[in-house]
C-alpha cells in the first residue's frame, strides 16, 4: 500500500510556490448546464457535457452548438432533488473520445455506457452486467488497445444514499472483445480514472473514500492488487483526476470546490481554493460522522466553479487548464506552468 506521507517538495517540481492567480481566471462557454466533463482538442476547440441530455461544442471563437441526443428528449429536470438526487432524465458525466471520434458517455442519469456521433445519433453499449442494471455510470476512458474501462459509484438509489452510508458497491467495469465484466469491486464512490503513460497501473478517484487508489494492469486488461496511492485523506471528496508532464496528479474536490495536486513525493498542494468555508466544515463534519445528506451537499459550493468537478489540460502545449463542474454555467481556464500528460486518444 503507498501512504506516502508528505516529504519535502521536489523544488524542481512546477508546482512548487504555485498557486492558481485569481484574477488570470477566464471563462469560456454561456448558458450550459451541468458542464461536468470537458474534452479539449489542440485547437482551442471544447466538447462539454450537458445536463439537457448531450454535448455542448465551444468553438475557439466562443461560438457554441449543443448536439443532443438522438434517442431522448430535452432533459428539463430543473430542481436540485430531480437533477442531483434522483437523477432524472439524461445527464452525460464522464466523456471519452472513441477511435472514430464518436463521443463514449458514462450516463448519469440513464445508468449506461452510450456512444454518440458528432450529429447525435446515440446507441446504448452498456446498461447491463453480469445480469444486473449497471447502476450509476460515472466515467469512461479508453486504452492504447481499444480497450473500455467504465465507472460505477453505486447502485444505491437514490445514489445519494452511498454518501450517507459510505457504501463499497462502486466498480470498475472493462468492454473488449470478450465483453463486459467486473474487473474491480468494492470500491468506495468510484469516480474517474487514468492510466500513467506506459499504462502499467491504472488510478481511480474513490470520491466518498476520499483517496486515490491504483491498481496494476495485467497483460489481459485485467486489475490486481490495489493500493491506496498519497494519503489515505486527500482533504475532501476528490472527484476529477488528470496527470501532468512531471507527475503531478491533480484532483478537484467537489463540493469543497477545491483543486490540489498530488506531488510524485505524496505531499498535497492546494492550487486554488474557492470553496465556502462553513459549507465545507459541515460537510466534513457530517463526512466524518456518517452523518451526510443531501441538504449537507447541497450547503457547500463555492463561486468561480460551482461544485468543481473535473480538469482538463489542453491547447496546443497542454498548459491550458479547463474546470468542469456540476452547478455551473460556464467553464474556468487558466494557465497552468507545466503541460498535462497527453490522453491516448489525441
Amino acid at each position: 500500500m503507498i501512504r506516502r506521507e508528505a516529504t519535502i517538495l521536489d523544488r524542481h517540481n512546477p508546482l512548487a510556490g504555485w498557486q492558481v492567480d485569481r484574477r488570470e481566471i477566464r471563462f469560456v462557454g454561456h448558458d450550459l448546464e451541468r458542464p461536468e466533463c470537458i474534452v479539449a482538442e489542440r485547437d482551442g476547440t471544447l466538447w462539454s457535457a450537458d445536463g439537457r441530455g448531450g454535448v455542448v461544442r465551444i468553438d475557439p471563437d466562443g461560438g457554441q452548438t449543443l448536439i443532443l441526443q438522438s434517442t431522448r428528449t430535452v432533459n428539463e429536470a430543473r430542481s436540485f432533488e430531480d437533477r442531483y438526487v434522483n437523477t432524472a432524465g439524461s445527464l452525460p458525466n464522464g466523456l471519452a473520445v472513441d477511435a472514430d471520434g464518436s463521443f463514449l458517455i458514462a450516463n448519469f442519469g440513464t445508468d449506461s455506457l452510450e456512444r454518440m456521433t458528432r450529429d447525435g445519433t446515440t446507441t446504448t453499449l452498456l446498461d447491463r452486467i453480469e445480469g444486473r442494471p449497471v447502476g450509476k455510470a460515472n466515467f469512461v476512458t479508453r486504452d492504447s488497445k481499444g480497450r473500455l474501462y467504465l465507472t460505477v459509484t453505486t447502485r444505491m438509489v437514490p445514489w445519494t444514499r452511498h454518501v450517507e452510508t459510505m457504501s463499497r458497491d462502486g466498480y470498475i467495469a472493462l468492454i473488449d472483445e470478450r465483453g463486459a465484466r467486473i474487473v474491480a469491486d468494492g470500491l468506495c464512490g468510484t469516480n474517474e480514472l487514468r492510466f500513467d503513460p506506459d499504462e502499467r497501473f491504472l488510478y481511480v478517484a474513490e470520491t466518498t473514500a476520499r483517496r486515490i487508489s491504483r491498481f496494476e494492469v495485467r497483460e489481459d486488461g485485467s486489475l490486481s492488487d490495489r493500493e491506496t496511492y498519497g494519503p489515505e485523506n486527500v482533504g475532501g471528496f476528490c472527484d476529477g483526476i488528470a496527470f501532468d508532464a512531471f507527475g503531478n496528479l491533480w484532483s478537484t474536490l467537489i463540493m469543497a470546490d477545491r483543486l490540489i495536486a498530488l506531488t510524485p513525493q505524496g505531499e498535497v498542494l492546494v492550487l486554488l481554493d474557492d470553496g465556502d468555508p462553513a459549507g465545507t466544515a459541515a460537510l466534513d463534519a457530517a463526512w466524518a460522522a456518517g452523518t451526510v445528506t443531501p441538504a449537507v451537499m447541497a450547503g457547500a459550493t463555492g463561486t468561480l466553479c460551482p461544485w468543481m468537478a473535473s480538469v482538463t489540460f489542453g491547447g496546443p502545449d497542454l498548459k491550458t487548464v479547463y474546470l468542469g463542474s456540476l452547478r455551473g454555467s460556464r467553464i474556468p481556464v487558466f494557465r497552468s506552468p507545466v503541460a498535462g500528460l497527453p490522453l491516448i486518444h489525441w
